[in-house]
């Protein structure tokens, strides 16, 4: 079948992108006031036909990832990466002029970098207090919600990052829309180099279809432009450096700047700290001290020198929660907790928000014990680092209070690296191609969002079970050292007892 090749997989995924993008020209999420007279309403009709043209294009996209993937399985020698690269640009190209896809935050960060520029405190108050008519004006009128007087909880690298994009782009809606656009794509390139040195040279091909081709990647980091994008990318970056290259410092230097833009990355200096107590060598107390003291003492410079330069002051340490102030129907203790809390308060007249409250907290007990234990694996030299860490990251967005679908992209590129062929991989990729659906091109959740989600999940699961697209057979274990100074490299990876 013409599919079931490279260049045929290519050109159904560029179909699939320009119909997304023709159809965020229609039905994307719009800006409220747009002077350049680019990105406007064109009525309910028109956005409800620019709708359906998004979600045919987009299921066109995962179709066409999903039989690169199964190339990749059947004739893996036939795709090189070069294949993998070629075909992310094409993918990615349409998206590059279209207006915000699948969802407003954009407009937040442009207001809050706006914010930063006029000296307002980003971390007490919201873009409503922004002049209509001044600088950022037009994105705070199109942040969406009660996002419009909330404050930022984003770390300062971020609000230099959207300063620096509003004092380029004079704040004006649309070219400030396009420089963070920007900022996005570079933020796909590095993830895109740190992958191609986390995995192993004979997995790099698979590596890049998990964690870059993949449609939750390309429609939230190039068309949505969330800034979780750039923590991946620096994310990736320090464990490339520091689990992969033995260096260390510069490693939890850059998990310390994706802290600085969103707090989940500080994950990463878990497991720096753990392979640190594994490859040290001399006494105990020396291993452990480096281990626990060594990279929380650089990334905790560099958040503080961060924070000094942007000059926004240290308000990030308390708005960390200020997302869990809304509740989200893809998280699974948050649903429990409502329900629950529900039933309770029919039958006893108890109040349903403490009953849910208990439940995230449960969730999240469970996912630093879950945490826990995969650190442990590590320090045992039962399980590759990076695998689990984005073991470690998966746990914790599907633990979360708040979880939203482009929160799966936090683990999907450290497993890419390391699992692609596994039984973990295959569930990613179900949960990828059904997460891609949950959200509507002008960034609401409706009913049928989720209908689509769960048809195209029940869809994914059946051709996994058939063996699609991972059909090839997992490497070969290799056992673990006895002692940490038997490990030669911590680029080899360990015998995991999960796949």
């Amino acid at each position: 079948m013409w599919s079931l090749s490279v260049a045929g997989c290519r050109r159904l995924g560029v179909i699939g992108s320009l119909a997304v993008a023709l159809g965020g020209w229609a039905a994307g999420t719009l800006p409220d006031r747009d002077p350049w007279g680019l990105w406007l309403s064109h009525g309910p009709r028109a956005a409800e036909a620019g709708t359906l043209l998004a979600y045919a294009g987009l299921t066109l996209l995962v179709v066409a990832w999903w039989r690169y993937g199964r190339l990749l399985a059947l004739r893996p020698s036939s795709v090189r990466v070069h294949d993998g690269l070629t075909t992310l640009g094409w993918w990615a190209a349409p998206l590059l002029l279209a207006p915000p896809l699948y969802s407003a935050d954009v407009y937040s960060y442009i207001a809050q970098g706006a914010m930063v520029v006029e000296g307002h405190d980003v971390y007490a108050a919201g873009p409503s207090v922004l002049d209509p008519a001044g600088l950022g004006g037009d994105a705070a009128a199109s942040v969406g919600g009660h996002w419009t007087d909330t404050p930022a909880p984003y770390g300062p690298v971020f609000l230099l990052v959207a300063e620096g994009v509003v004092q380029a782009t004079d704040g004006r809606i649309v070219p400030a829309v396009l420089g963070m656009r920007l900022v996005a794509v570079g933020a796909l390139a590095l993830i895109v180099w740190a992958l191609l040195r986390l995995a192993p040279r004979g997995a790099r091909d698979g590596a890049l279809w998990l964690g870059a081709l993949n449609p939750l990647m390309i429609v939230h980091v190039v068309g949505g432009m969330h800034n979780d994008g750039l923590m991946i990318a620096l994310l990736l970056a320090g464990a490339a450096l520091a689990l992969r290259g033995r260096r260390w410092i510069a490693g939890s230097a850059l998990v310390g700047l994706a802290m600085m833009i969103k707090s989940p990355a500080a994950l990463g200096l878990l497991f720096i700290g753990v392979v640190l107590a594994r490859e040290t060598a001399g006494p105990p107390i020396r291993r452990w001290a480096k281990a626990l003291l060594g990279p929380g003492t650089v990334a905790g410079a560099v958040a503080v020198a961060a924070t000094l330069v942007s000059g926004t002051g240290f308000g990030w340490l308390r708005t960390q929660n200020v997302a869990g102030s809304i509740h989200t129907a893809l998280s699974l203790t948050s649903d429990a907790g409502f329900a629950l809390g529900r039933w309770m308060h029919y039958f006893s007249g108890t109040h349903p928000d403490p009953v849910k409250r208990a439940i995230q907290a449960m969730g999240l007990t469970l996912a630093l014990a879950l945490i826990a234990y995969l650190a442990a694996h590590v320090l045992r030299g039962l399980l590759d680092p990076v695998k689990a860490l984005g073991l470690s990251l998966l746990v914790l967005v599907l633990l979360s209070p708040v979880v939203q679908p482009w929160y799966l992209l936090w683990a999907v590129p450290l497993l890419a690296a390391t699992a692609w062929r596994g039984r973990t991989a295959r569930a990613v990729a179900v949960l990828s191609a059904a997460f891609v659906y949950v959200t509507a091109p002008d960034g609401r959740t409706p009913a049928y969002a989720f209908a689509a989600a769960a048809v195209a999940c029940a869809v994914a699961a059946h051709r996994t079970l058939r063996g699609e697209p991972a059909a090839v057979p997992a490497p070969a274990r290799i056992p673990a050292p006895r002692h940490p100074e038997d490990h030669p490299s911590p680029a080899i990876l360990f015998r995991p007892p999960i796949s």
